[in-house]
This record gives structure tokens, C-alpha cells and sequence, in this order.
């Protein structure tokens, strides 16, 4: 029997800055530890300049957690591309990697990895744009690269604060899902981090990490969910 469940986290890490203005990488694997996903996607892994070095050690992550990095980067340095970063439990269902170049005034990217969970899933990891004329632009591309012989789950900071606009493009494939508010981490207002799941997901369940590391690791407070994929090897 195919597996069909899984647990999707999405994180922006501010690359491992947390609001007492100290990096420490150990502190945010310790709050990714504490999510016991599946799959986490990441945003701001990578330093913004220059290189794009690592916010957090490739051996650090190795050593400190059971996850494996998806090679996602194309400059042989960073841990992600534009900044989204991919971890995963079990390395064997990655099947396929694809980097999005996303439109907008500022450079941005997605990251979609197809998985053998179910009939197939893929999780497309974003960081959209401050501006919506950006994010409806970046949407549109996101919504195309989402294939329709995939389940798909868009994963990551929206940064829309609006509950009701904004989500056009997205809106005749995918049911969007905030599992609550989660930012800021000091004083949660607004739920930029969210899951657009496309229809046949059977969402199960999700929240928002809200113990006391996560709320000083980020400016951004963790959020997950539970999908169970259908699988027609499963009822066959």
C-alpha cells in the first residue's frame, strides 16, 4: 500500500535571526525539530547578499535533525533558491525538483518538489512579494507551474494580510488554508503563512507552533498541516 499521509510545515527563519537580534541556527532547527513534519519548507535559508550563503549549516542540519536538505540551490552554495529551502524526512520520495523564477519588482523564486506520497504530490514552496500587483503576478506563475496530473500544496509566507483578497489566481484549483496567525511572533496579528491545497487533498488537521522558542527564534511563528493523499493503489 502506497503511503498517502503527510505533515507539511512551513517556516520563514529569517535566516536564523530571532527577535533578541542573535543567529542561532541550533535555536531554529530545535523549533523545526519540535513540528515532527514530514516536509518543511523554508523561507529566508540563505543570507540576502552576495552568495546567498546558508543561514544555517548544511552539517548542522545533518547532525542536529533527521531531515535530509533538498538540493534545490543552483549555485552550489546556498541551501535553497531565492532564499526557499526544502527539508524532508525520507530523501527516497523526492522524484523531481523544479526552480520557479517568480516576476516582480524584487527577485523572487519558488520551489516545487514532486514526492511519491499517494497518486503523487507536489509541494511548491513560496515567499511572495510585498506588493499584491507582485503576488498576483507571482500567483499566476505558481498556479502554472502546479501541474494537473499532481495533487498540489503551495506552501509558505503569503505576506498577505488580507483574509478575503488577494488570492484571485489561485482560486479555480486551489482551496487556500491559514492554520492561524502568525505573525508577529511577539504578538500575532495577521496569517501571512499559509497552504493552498488543490481539490481531492483531504486536510486533516493544522496549527500554529506558538511554544515559547518559536515565539523568540522568528518573526514569524511556524505553521503546519496534516493532508491525507488519495491513492488508488490503496483501494484497489
Amino acid at each position: 500500500m502506497a503511503r498517502s499521509e503527510i505533515r507539511v510545515a512551513s517556516y520563514n527563519v529569517r535566516k536564523a535571526r530571532g527577535l533578541d537580534q542573535r543567529r542561532k541556527p541550533e535555536r531554529t532547527l530545535e523549533v523545526i525539530n519540535r513540528l515532527d513534519a514530514d516536509v518543511v519548507v523554508l523561507q529566508e535559508a540563505d543570507r540576502r547578499l552576495g552568495q546567498r550563503k546558508p543561514a544555517i549549516p548544511r552539517a548542522m542540519i545533518e547532525r542536529e535533525t533527521d531531515y535530509a536538505l533538498v538540493e534545490v540551490a543552483l549555485n552550489g552554495s546556498s541551501l535553497g533558491f531565492h532564499g526557499n529551502a526544502v527539508l524532508v524526512k525520507d530523501p527516497a520520495l523526492v522524484m523531481d525538483v523544479l526552480q520557479i523564477d517568480l516576476p516582480g519588482t524584487e527577485p523572487r523564486g519558488a520551489v516545487r518538489v514532486d514526492l511519491g506520497i499517494g497518486d503523487g504530490l507536489s509541494v511548491i514552496a513560496v515567499h511572495l512579494g510585498l506588493m499584491r500587483r507582485d503576488r498576483q503576478a507571482q500567483l499566476n506563475a505558481v498556479e502554472k507551474a502546479a501541474t494537473t496530473d499532481r495533487h498540489t500544496v503551495v506552501a509558505g509566507d503569503f505576506n498577505e494580510w488580507s483574509s478575503t483578497r488577494g488570492l484571485g489566481p489561485l482560486e479555480t484549483r486551489f482551496d487556500v488554508y491559514a492554520p492561524g496567525r502568525s505573525f508577529h511572533a511577539r504578538r500575532p496579528l495577521a496569517a501571512l503563512d499559509r497552504f493552498a491545497l488543490t481539490s481531492g487533498l483531504d486536510l486533516r488537521d493544522g496549527g500554529v507552533e506558538e511554544g515559547a522558542l518559536a515565539r523568540v527564534a522568528s518573526d514569524h511563528l511556524p505553521v503546519w498541516t496534516d493532508i491525507r493523499v488519495p491513492s488508488l493503489r490503496a483501494t484497489c
